[in-house]
Parts: C-alpha cells; structure tokens; sequence
C-alpha cells in the first residue's frame, strides 16, 4: 500500500498560550509541528507527509521544518473540516491508497500505534481505523456546580490520532459532508463506512493547555552526543577557494575531487560521526564522478539530513579554518549564514574561527588550508 500522512496545521491554538499558534512553539528545542513532521516522516510505512497551514503562518512552518524532505504545505480553511478536506483535496491529484490524517497537536506519537493502523487495512473490508483509549474514569453529568446523575461509561472511547482511511472513501465523504464534524471518524460514520478501534497510547496526547508544553518536555528524553571531523586541502591553480560554502577570491585554488571546501567537509564528518555513520567518503567517495566539483553543500546537507531522519536535533556547529591566506575575518558572517542556512538552524547556533600556525608546518609555509569542525546533538534514548 502507499500510505499519505496529512497534518493538519492551520489552526490559531491560542489557548496554549506563548504568543504564537502553539504548533510552532519550542518543545525541547524544536518546534512542535516538527515532532510531529518527523514522527511520521520517519515512519518506514508512510510514503509522504504532507502538512496543512494557515498561509499567513508560512514564514513560521519554514522555519519550523527547515531542513526536512516535505512537499509545498497546503493552505487551510476556516475550520479544521475544511483544511482536512483542502488538503485531502491536494492529494487527489496522485492519490495514495491510505490516507492519515493527523493533528499537529498530537506530536508523539510512538510508532507502535501507527502500526497498528496499518496493519488493520490487511483486512480488506476496513475502510478506515482510529486509536483509542478506553474511558476509566467515572463521568457524572452536572450543572450549576453540582452532580446530577451518571453517565455509563462502558462502550466509551478517547479518540485520538492519527486517523486512517482508505483514500477515495474519506474524500467521498469529506465532500458529501454536513459542516460542523469534529473529525474524520464522525464524518466516515455518517458516511456509512466501517470504522474500527486501534489501541492508542497516553503519549498520544494532545498538547491543548499551558500546562501540556511542560508534559511534553518531559516525553522528549534525549542523549547528547558530540563528534569531531578535520579535513585538509592543498594550494593548487585557480583564483578563488570554497570556504565553509562561501566563495573567495585568492591567487589559488584548492584542489581537490569537489570543490576541496575543508571547512564544509570536516563540519560533514563532525555531523556522520554524531549518529557513527562513517566518514564522507563512505557516502561520497572520490572515485565516483558524480562528485567530481561537486558543490560540498549537499554533502553537508546530506549528513544533516541523516541525523534529522534518526529523531536528532542539532544543537550547534563549530568549525575552526587553519591558514596564512586567505583572510578569514572579512567572510566569517557571510560563512555563518551560509552554514545557517544549509543547516536549517538560527546563525546563533553556528560558530566560525580562524587561526593560524604560527608559519609552522604546511599552513604556515602556505601549501594548503586545514579544518576542524565539532558538532554537537541530541538523539532520542
């Protein structure tokens, strides 16, 4: 099956407080549209994500999933029936066979239950599934601060999500639905389609008040990890070098199989050694002429992108460039923001240094330039 997950995120979420739609609010360091992009991006059984926005908030979602492999969002409406329905709408043009729709609210949710979702479409006569918990606590009915009877509470289930559906039934019924549905099991039920209950989990739950950022704080165990990577590049013909993805113009040229960027390369194996993922030659050997010139940014890019796809967050960046000439000093910031942006990450996160070697060894006879990179970041226990 080829499985769509859709995230729904366009609504205001003011009542979680923070100034800002609480979806895009830090949660231990990343926002929490993230945590719920990569749980589903990193889901072996789902082909795509694609993410649901209010359009005045796309500077926020750029920032927000920086870095990620994601189509372009969808432009929501003025209910959360209507922006599901939009971005339903997106998918139709290549329509996947399963759809999951999901609330960005809901940012943890372990993959034990997203299995269980698909797996229930092994059944062919399934035309859709939610996880759910069962109610065990007691429910009273009352009015005027006070009890006025009981409310049974056999039969009762927590929905939460994601939701799963069939492709073409869900987006039957979206369109052939009354206004007013809460969410994608009331509008399949009053569509006729069989509905049924995958086990949900308490991690599952949706971040609504104040007091919910501090829990999902706590979800978020992480380890620390720190790598370092050094790279060295000779002088050679040309009159420009690549430095930490900047170009500079020089009376040389640095030679090598890419474009011999020693600050972007020792900054690559900083970022593969944090998750022991070889060095960049194991990813980009130099017998491959793909990479002959190759611009070094992808290969940085490339590295980030694996520590993303493993749940890890980047925390920060430092390459130090070892040389006589050129000058570092008048392109540092320019090399910040560049890194930045290749890196998806805020430029305060991002730290270049020069130094030199006193004119002794290579660096100081000026036969070629040296780097060191450290990078250090988080991965989930």
């Amino acid at each position: 099956m080829r499985i769509s997950a859709l995230i729904v995120a366009a609504g205001a979420g003011i009542r979680a407080g923070g100034g800002m739609p609480k979806q895009y609010r830090d949660v231990s360091g990343q926002p929490l549209l993230r945590h719920a992009v990569t749980g589903l991006l990193n889901h072996p059984g789902i082909t795509s994500v694609t993410v649901v926005i209010n359009p005045e908030c796309r500077a926020l979602y750029e920032t927000s999933v920086a870095g990620l492999v994601l189509p372009p969002p969808v432009a929501g409406g003025a209910t959360r029936q209507d922006s599901v329905r939009a971005g339903l709408e997106a998918l139709a043009a290549d329509p996947p066979d399963v759809v999951l729709v999901h609330d960005a609210a809901r940012a943890f949710v372990p993959a034990a239950v997203i299995d269980a979702l698909i797996a229930a479409f092994a059944d062919p006569a399934v035309e859709g599934a939610c996880p759910a918990l069962p109610q065990v606590d007691s429910l009273r009915r009352g009015a005027d601060g006070r009890f006025s009877g009981s409310v049974d509470r056999d039969n009762l289930w927590r929905v939460q999500t994601p939701q799963a559906f069939r492709f073409p039934a869900i987006l039957a019924a979206h369109r052939a639905a009354a206004p007013g549905q809460t969410d994608e099991v009331a509008i399949a039920l009053a569509a006729g389609l069989a509905v049924v209950i995958t086990p949900g989990d308490e991690r599952a739950f949706k971040v609504t008040e104040p007091h919910d950022f501090a829990k999902a704080e706590a979800m978020t165990v992480y380890s620390s990890r720190a790598a370092s990577g050094f790279d060295v590049h000779r002088f050679g013909p040309g009159d420009n070098v690549w430095l930490c993805g900047v170009k500079i113009p020089h009376d040389a040229g640095l030679v090598g199989h890419s474009d011999a960027d020693a600050g972007l390369h020792a900054l690559t194996d900083a970022l593969l050694g944090t998750i022991a993922a070889g060095d960049i030659g194991d990813h980009f050997p130099p017998s491959d002429e793909r990479w002959r010139g190759a611009a070094s940014d992808q290969f940085l890019a490339h590295a980030a992108q694996l520590v993303r796809e493993r749940g890890g967050i980047i925390d920060h960046v430092d390459v130090t460039l070892i040389c006589e000439r050129p000058k570092i000093g008048p392109h540092r910031e320019a090399m910040r923001a560049r890194m930045a942006e290749i890196l998806g990450l805020a430029i305060d996160r991002v730290s270049v240094k020069a130094t030199t070697t006193e004119k002794l060894g290579f660096t100081g006879r000026q036969e070629g330039i040296a780097a060191q990179a450290m990078a250090s970041v988080r991965l989930p226990k």
